[in-house]
């Protein structure tokens, strides 16, 4: 489990290594600037791990909208000739 971190905006200029062996942990740093927590500091696979699981939570909800779409009568569908007419003509 990561413990938060929670570290003064003049870290990153005075105590930068100390802040990357933290996130190397995969520990998170909170930044704050004037007491006030202004950005999150996070390893680089955290990020990337974060990246795809916003990225599904997307799809997941355009497919939960597309779902109702389709259960809508009196949603009008598309032939795939027609489709692709609408995506050239754009």
């Amino acid at each position: 489990m990561s413990k938060v971190h929670v570290r003064p905006s003049r870290d990153l200029r005075n105590n930068y290594s100390e802040l990357a062996n933290i996130v190397k942990g995969h520990n998170p740093v909170i930044i704050t600037n004037n007491g006030i927590g202004e950005s999150v500091l996070i390893n680089i696979e955290d990020y990337a791990d974060y990246e795809e699981y916003s990225h599904r939570r997307y799809v997941l909800k355009e497919l939960e909208q597309a779902q109702k779409e389709a259960a809508d009568p009196n949603t009008k569908w598309y032939g795939h000739d027609e489709v692709w007419r609408i995506i050239e003509g754009l």
